[in-house]
Formats: C-alpha cells, structure tokens, sequence
C-alpha cells in the first residue's frame, strides 16, 4: 500500500480510483466491509483502491476540548488498512484552512479532480466539507454532476449494537474488551515502549514491564488477561491499568506481569504491544502489599487456566517469536 501523505505527493497519472473517504479509528468491522468492497470494485474495475483520511483528527484542530483518544494512532492505522487489500493511502493533513473546504470543492476538485475518483463508497452518516454540511445525499447529487457514483451502505449491526468509532471508545473505557473486540474483529492492543517503573513487580511478584506514558485510548481501570508482545517475542500476561493506590501517590500506570518470564533484552526502544483479551477485575487499593502480592497470585492462577484452555484452540504464545 503506498501512502501519500498530501494531495500534492497524489501522482497526476494515479487513478482512476475507487476511494472511501474517513477518520478510520480503529478500522473496525464497519470499516473492513466497506474497503473490501471498494477493493472488490477496483479489481472489477481496473482502478486503483484508495482510503482517504486526515491528519490529525480533525476534532484535534477544530475542538480540542472534545477530541477523543484514537482507537488507532496513526502508525496503528496505517498498518491496518495496508491489511485490507488497498493500493493507497492518502492521509490529508487537517487545518484550520482545510477545514474551510466546502463540499462542492471537496467533490469536485479532490474526489473527481485530483484523484479521479469513478466510485465514492460511504457510510450512510458520512459528513464532509466545511461544518459537516456535506451528507451522503448531497455527495451523489455531486457525484452525478462530476462524474463518480456514490455507494452508501447502512450501519453495521453486531448483536443489536451499531458499530462505530465512538462506540467501542465507550465500550473500552469502560473496560468492555470482550464486545469492543466483536465489534473491532481483532483484541484491542496498544503499542508503546518500556517504560521506568517503581520496581514493586520485581520485588514483590513476577517479572513486570511498565509501559511508559500512552496519551491515546487504553481501557478503564483494572486488570485485565492479556497477550504482550516484547519486540518479537510475544508472552501471555496479566496487565493492570490504573492508579496502584495500594503503594500511594495514584500515578497512573500501565503495568504487565509476563507469565512463563525468562530473561529478554528491553531497551528504552523496544517495542511492547499489549492485546487485551479478557477484563478479570476491579482495581482495588489492598490493605497490604502482602494482600497485594496475594492476589496478584490468584489472578496469575487465573489467567494460567484461561490460557491453558485458549491455546488448546490457537496454540501456545509463550517464548514465540514473529
């Protein structure tokens, strides 16, 4: 998949195209659909599959205030969509100025113009242009005048719920992984680096790594099953995420305790992504540290008997490599 990452870098002779235009946060199963479909139609048509997007978020420019945490950071993003099949990528930088492009010009000029869009494939909320102005009905009415068609497709609907960006947001902070995952096709997963922690997990339980800070979305306080991946070798694992008011203070923390730990090479650069697979409790602040340490141990116990049962169907994650 190559990126472009502005409408200058856009090849005049790339094209024809058959483009969906969108914030692709967490490029869940609604967004899957609708891009395999834009794929299918470009092979059929002998175009170019292409996903336009902006950068960043728009509600970071227009409203910082009410911006969400991303699902997927950019880098996230980038290399979901490069799995779906699509030969490009165009990431629009978002400015104040871009975002006085009304729809008409939006239509014309890049869709039709620049990238000489043939098919145009949208969710049926799709707004765009200055002010959201620009609806699904109003882009065909457009499409029709500049030369492209317009395909816009319901909301996806998985056990009753709607499947959006902002949906599963709420089903993850509020630590709701199993149903946010059905929604997203995959476990949510965060990627970070190792981060400098207290030194508790060392001294008091099993081997633990401390993320270091992580500005997007992660989910609500608690511990968590998990899957970590440490560079390339990938560990079952138990996470906590919160406050750890048992050792006072409350800073926040994202801590993962390595189950079947052995000795590994991490560096201020190593790259750790957390999947998380299944919310096991509440953070609680304990009475002790010996309380603490006691209940680390159930929850390692626990999550020793969720994986034996889960790698019978997927195999074993401990001490593999990819």
């Amino acid at each position: 998949m190559r990126i472009f990452r502005s409408l200058q870098e856009v090849p005049a002779e790339f094209g024809p195209t058959i483009v969906s235009v969108g914030n692709f946060d967490g490029v869940h199963c609604g967004h899957q659909h609708v891009l395999a479909e834009v794929v299918r139609r470009a092979r059929e048509t002998g175009s170019k599959a292409m996903a336009v997007t902006f950068e960043p978020h728009p509600l970071r420019i227009l409203r910082p205030d009410v911006a969400p945490r991303l699902i997927t950071p950019l880098k996230k993003k980038e290399a979901l969509l490069s799995q779906t099949g699509l030969d490009a990528l165009l990431e629009i930088p978002f400015t104040r100025d871009f975002s006085m492009t009304t729809a008409e010009d939006f239509a014309r000029s890049i869709l039709a113009g620049r990238l000489r869009a043939k098919e145009v494939h949208e969710g049926e909320n799709f707004h765009f242009g200055h002010q959201a102005q620009g609806t699904t009905r109003k882009l065909s009415e457009l499409g029709s005048e500049a030369g492209f068609q317009v395909k816009a497709y319901p909301v996806m609907l998985v056990r009753g719920i709607p499947v959006s960006s902002s949906q599963i947001r709420a089903l993850i902070a509020a630590g709701k992984i199993n149903l946010a995952q059905r929604l997203l096709g995959r476990a949510f997963s965060i990627t970070g680096a190792p981060g400098r922690g207290r030194g508790y997990g060392h001294r008091y339980t099993v081997p633990t790594i401390n993320l270091s800070r992580y500005d997007d979305l992660v989910p609500g306080d608690g511990v968590y099953f998990t899957r970590t991946r440490v560079d390339r070798e990938i560990f079952d694992s138990v996470t906590n995420v919160g406050m750890r008011p048992t050792f006072g203070g409350e800073s926040f923390a994202i801590e993962t305790h390595l189950l079947d730990f052995h000795p590994i090479d991490v560096t201020a650069q190593t790259e750790v992504e957390i999947s998380f697979l299944r919310w096991r409790r509440p953070e609680i602040k304990f009475p002790t540290v010996e309380a603490l340490k006691e209940q680390i141990g159930k929850d390692v116990m626990r999550a020793q008997r969720y994986f034996a049962l889960t790698n019978r169907f997927i195999g074993p994650s401990d001490h593999r490599t990819i």
